[in-house]
């Protein structure tokens, strides 16, 4: 294997395009990552880590139905998951669900007591 097909054999991995898609968000370019990562999940549509990167990359970029769906993909993959409570929560109050969303954000909140952002949203939300 040439160095330039090693490459993009790391490149097309569900690994690399995960690294790839965490670059994207973190250059807010959200639209652009959910569209690699959807490859990764693809790949691997059990691994946490990437439908929790997918789910936020949809939530950033709009996508909220998206984003509520990646957000219940990844509590089945990990029901303990305070992030995917929190995030599944934001986005069913964005979608206008706001007793949906106050049941995650306060299992968010039972989860992980010390985080302020999560207290935050649920006090935001009333």
């Amino acid at each position: 294997m040439t160095d330039g097909q090693e490459q993009l054999a790391e490149r097309e991995s569900a690994y690399g395009l995960l690294q790839r898609g965490q670059e994207l968000l973190q250059k807010r370019h959200a639209a652009q990552a959910a569209v690699i990562l959807e490859r990764a999940a693809r790949l691997e549509p059990s691994r946490g880590s990437i439908v929790e990167a997918l789910a936020r990359a949809y939530y950033n970029s709009g996508q909220l139905e998206r984003a509520a769906e990646a957000f219940r993909s990844l509590l089945d993959i990990d029901p303990s998951a305070a992030y995917g409570h929190f995030g599944l929560g934001q986005s069913l109050k964005q979608l206008g669900r706001q007793a949906e969303a106050r049941t995650h954000l306060r299992l968010a909140c039972a989860m992980a007591p010390d985080s302020v952002v999560f207290a935050n949203a649920l006090a935001r939300l009333g």
